[in-house]
């Protein structure tokens, strides 16, 4: 309407940042090339931000790019939730209306929690992964929808970015992996203080190589006055550039300002005062003018005209004049698609409205509340509820404020912007003293909360009460990530019922607390859970009583397994139908099937399981098949029904993957990882492992991944890599983190990497660490593969006089453990063999009938890599007994080429050598016309030298540089030099570990005494 009225205060001609437009258009060429792009721009208020991005757009325009600008809305504390993804993606659905629709295809219900025009928003489900799968959506979407073009997004403002959006960009910024897609925001730099939340987002795009960052600084002397001639279409006179010069300090904006001062008459009455200086050329507007001048200033950071009009109480006529008077001293701005108008820079908008008085902005504020409540079609649907709380609330109307409020968190939430949520809530609960009882009386807590502490009545009915806002704000804060948040409000809500008897609602809160304790490391979470137990004990059956049940029972499967959880899962089970809970009902089930396998009674829990899993997928319940799924894949793995696992977690991670539950999706994929590891399908178990890195959202999966990944490493004999694993893994659990299934397989990496190293008294401290700890019911699982590492590093390390001391009492107890743990299936049993034979081959005991024993255990299961490493133990056997050398050469040849499909440096070395030292061929046998080939020597095979060997045999007994040099007839440095060759041929990191090498592959002869116990030591275990 007022597109044509003439601006003259901005300089036509583009000064300076010719570099920043430089990095921008090459962002713009990379992406165009397929690498998505992401870039900060950052600079004070009037700095020249909007200008630069400006010259961009239109450069990519120009390159045929599709872009979308969306600005950041400072709508109060509550902020308006994806604001700027909303309104980019809009402007892209009105550019490609079928590719979009084509790229959302089947997720548009979720997508429309930040498009709307995607259809309706669907109320659920709401859970600790509802936004980051929501995230992931949108990510998917823009690639799909930048796969055959380039786009551009523009996120501007980002210094007044609602909670959801600076984690949606975050997201972005990490997630895009693909498309032809430049996504840049603009920030206000001087606005972020110490505290600012934007601050700790900026340190962490620091951190990611793929994120630019451009700092905008201020204009030289040399570039002001150039923008000076720009505005003035003249050389202006060097006093006035020195003038503008200093009193701007180089700001594009402030100059602007000063010129358009002068050019008002404004010269000798100017102040030195920003907030003067930036309201001079208001002050000079027509009285009605300056009137919607304030208006708009108080509306927003953009005001419909269709709402302003209402709101102004002018004619049409009169409004229009109005505007043409704002418009034309360039205060204010007419929107790009022409609905409304802003302000051209917000610095003026922000001197304007802290010039209005309080009763002003409280009156001005309520008839924008009345105008949105008058007609509902004055703005868009998902923006008018949001605005409407915020202008009664500044309004200072509480009757009127605390509904609107309460309203808002409903269209927060069900866009799952749980953190504007909690904002909302948390303004609802400062509102509730000061609301009229009546208002407060005739709210429901079905119409504004999802979560209903229990009170015996009908939510539908009865009044809302504080307790209700806590209870949402609560689940808000969790579902946000913001914990400790949450953890403060259950204290308040606790001790408000300090005074109001209420054990149902105080079993609830208690219960959230124990969630939120154990997720924030403060502790376990059993005490808490305790108490809310104490507090439903004897009350008749409630969902919140089912719920704690439980909780509890869960909690005693992960931390304290034993047959007591049984019966509570049960309980639980009873509790859940009684009340007609279903989902609960089903939580517990699968809760109740795992503790059935793990008490002896496995069909019975299979059975269990599956049909969870069944009935949730039926109801649309897809995060509890998703923990179906994983329970059944980690049961299955446990009874040594690997393939089985495999099938049904590659089900499970479709079925998850589908719905966006990425914290599921990496326990699915660490279980799937685990069992391809037993499988010996190893480059497969690495991929998974390394998609839950990538998707898990949470500490524990991302735990697992990482020991998942270190065992590969361990076996294929790359011990460093493994130390880093399991150090990634022990930060990711955390020193909270108790539970069995996951602090006994660290115990046994920390083992393997220990006997790696040749630190026999670290193996046997950690064993003893272990043993101490316990092996509580069903984690037997766990406990054979470490009670196996450690007997082999015994048997590894005998003869080394560093091992001799304490090696019966080390041996004893590993066999007082191993009499003390089940094996209910044949894969368990087999380890139970493997472990006896290993405690006596580390007492020289061991014979040929033991090792075919192993063999012949273990062959029947799907565990190549145990078995290669079976058939290297009986092939031992068979040589030093002087047995059927054709059988041990075949075995060596079967576990060779185990190992080397697998890629286990480590017994690959292992079998070269024995089969070195026996001089048997790995590969076919020559024919009688063509003569053996000699073997090498096993030693020499190494790349030794003759003085590197008989270095390595004193290496081996233990010797320090000096002693090697007095036996040697050399220097201690000649010596040191020796060793470190050693070292580095071997490829191995200190001495310890190189005489691990030479004793594990028997190098030399054993030295020190060999335990003489009796043959009853053979029936060890």
């Amino acid at each position: 309407m007022l597109g044509d009225v003439e601006t003259r205060s901005v300089s036509p001609v583009f000064v300076g940042r010719a570099d920043e437009l430089a990095v921008l258009t090459d962002a713009l060429t990379r992406a165009a090339a397929g690498e998505p792009q992401a870039m900060l721009i950052g600079g004070e208020a009037g700095v020249g931000k909007t200008r630069l991005t400006e010259e961009f757009l239109s450069e990519a325009a120009r390159r045929g790019a599709v872009v979308a600008v969306g600005g950041c809305v400072e709508i109060g504390a509550e902020g308006l939730p994806f604001a700027p993804f909303s309104t980019a993606l809009r402007t892209l659905h009105r550019q490609l209306p079928g590719e979009l629709a084509a790229a959302a295809g089947g997720q548009e219900d979720e997508l429309a929690r930040i498009l709307p025009e995607l259809g309706d928003t669907p109320r659920g489900p709401h859970d600790e992964e509802s936004t980051a799968r929501l995230f992931e959506l949108t990510a998917r979407m823009l690639e799909r929808l930048a796969a055959e073009r380039t786009v551009v997004l523009v996120l501007e403002d980002l210094h007044w970015a609602d909670t959801s959006t600076r984690h949606l960009l975050s997201y972005l910024f990490r997630a895009l992996a693909g498309g032809r897609l430049v996504v840049v925001a603009t920030y206000r730099a001087d606005d972020v203080h110490r505290r600012h939340p934007l601050r700790p987002l900026l340190a962490e795009l620091d951190r990611l190589r793929t994120v630019r960052r451009i700092e905008l600084p201020r204009f030289n002397r040399a570039e002001v006055r150039r923008q000076l001639v720009g505005i003035l279409a003249s050389q202006p006179d060097e006093a006035f550039v020195d003038s503008v010069f200093d009193r701007s300090d180089g700001n594009a904006f402030f100059v602007e300002e000063l010129v358009a001062s002068r050019e008002n008459g404004c010269r000798a009455g100017l102040t030195e005062s920003l907030r003067d200086l930036l309201l001079v050329r208001v002050e000079v507007l027509p009285d009605q003018a300056q009137r919607v001048v304030r208006l708009v200033a108080e509306g927003g950071s953009t005001v419909e005209y269709p709402l302003l009009r209402a709101v102004a109480g002018l004619t049409e006529d009169e409004l229009i004049e109005a505007l043409r008077a704002a418009v034309g001293a360039n205060i204010l701005l007419a929107t790009p698609d022409g609905d409304g108008y802003r302000f051209r820079h917000s610095l003026v908008r922000e001197a304007v409205s802290d010039d209005l008085l309080p009763g002003e902005r409280s009156r001005v504020n309520r008839r924008y509340a009345e105008a949105l409540e008058a007609d509902e079609s004055l703005i868009r649907a998902e923006e008018r509820v949001i605005r409407l709380a915020s202008h009664w609330y500044h309004a200072n109307d509480s009757a009127k404020a605390l509904p609107a409020v309460l309203a808002a968190s409903v269209a927060a939430r069900r866009r799952h912007a749980y953190s504007e949520q909690l904002r909302l809530l948390e303004r609802a609960v400062d509102l509730w003293d000061s609301t009229p009882e009546e208002v407060r009386d005739a709210l429901r807590p079905a119409d504004y909360t999802d979560v209903y502490p229990p009170c015996g009545c009908d939510p539908a009915v009865k009044p809302l009460q504080h307790l209700d806002l806590l209870a949402e704000a609560t689940v808000a804060a969790r579902f946000g990530g913001e914990r400790e948040r949450a953890l403060k409000i259950t204290k308040l809500a606790l001790r408000t019922l300090e005074d109001d008897h209420d054990p149902l609602r105080a079993a609830w809160f208690w219960s959230e607390r124990s969630t939120l304790v154990a997720s924030l490391a403060r502790g376990d979470g059993w005490e808490e859970l305790a108490k809310a137990q104490d507090l439903v004990r004897g009350l008749p059956p409630s969902q919140v009583h089912a719920q704690v049940l439980v909780r509890a029972a869960g909690w005693g499967m992960l931390h304290n397994p034993g047959p007591d959880n049984l019966a509570a899962a049960e309980r639980a089970v009873a509790y859940a139908r009684m009340v007609g809970a279903e989902e609960i009902e089903l939580n517990a089930r699968i809760t109740l099937g795992c503790l059935l396998t793990d008490t002896g009674d496995p069909e019975l829990g299979f059975t269990e399981l599956h049909a969870v899993r069944k009935r949730a997928t039926e109801l649309g319940l897809t995060v509890l098949a998703g923990r179906a799924h994983i329970n059944l894949t980690s049961q299955l793995e446990a009874m040594g029904r690997s393939s089985e696992a495999v099938e049904l977690a590659e089900e499970g991670a479709k079925l998850v993957r589908k719905s966006r539950l990425l914290d599921t999706e990496a326990w699915v994929r660490g279980n799937l990882a685990e069992s391809l590891y037993s499988l010996g399908r190893w480059d497969e178990a690495a991929e998974a492992a390394r998609r839950t890195l990538l998707v898990g959202q949470s500490a524990a999966p991302r735990g697992s991944a990482a020991a998942r990944l270190a065992y590969l490493a361990l076996a294929r004999g790359e011990l460093t890599e493994a130390a880093h694993q399991l150090a990634d893994a022990h930060a990711h659990f955390g020193t909270h983190d108790t539970q069995p299934q996951h602090r006994i397989p660290l115990f046994r990496l920390a083992v393997g990497i220990a006997a790696g190293e040749g630190r026999i008294a670290d193996v046997r401290a950690e064993i003893a660490a272990a043993v101490a700890y316990g092996f509580p019911l069903g984690q037997h699982r766990y406990a054979w593969p470490l009670l196996l590492a450690g007997a082999s590093a015994e048997a590894d390390a005998r003869g080394l006089p560093a091992a001799e001391a304490g090696r019966d009492a080390a041996l004893d107890v590993l066999r007082d453990a191993a009499r003390q743990l089940p094996a209910p299936v044949p894969v368990w049993a087999a380890h139970a063999e493997y472990l006896r034979a290993e405690l006596l081959r580390a007492q020289a005991l061991d014979t040929v009938a033991d090792w075919t024993a192993v063999e012949e255990a273990i062959r029947p299961l799907e565990r190549p890599y145990l078995l290669a490493r079976a058939r290297h133990r009986l092939a031992e056997a068979l040589l030093a007994a002087g047995g059927d050398r054709e059988s041990a050469a075949a075995l060596l040849r079967a576990a060779h080429a185990t190992a080397d499909g697998l890629g286990s440096r480590r017994l690959r070395e292992d079998l070269a050598l024995l089969a070195q030292r026996a001089r048997l061929p790995l590969t076919a046998v020559a024919t009688p016309a063509e003569p053996p080939v000699p073997q090498a020597d096993p030693v020499e095979a190494l790349g030794l030298t003759s003085r590197e060997r008989d270095v390595l045999r004193l290496v081996a007994a233990g010797s320090t540089n000096r002693k090697i040099a007095e036996e040697l007839f050399i220097s201690p440095k000649t010596a040191s030099v020796h060793v470190s060759n050693i070292l580095a041929k071997l490829g191995v990191a200190g001495r310890g570990e190189a005489a691990a090498v030479a004793h594990r592959l028997r190098l030399f002869a054993p030295s020190g005494p060999v335990s003489a116990q009796a043959e009853a030591a053979r029936r060890g275990v």
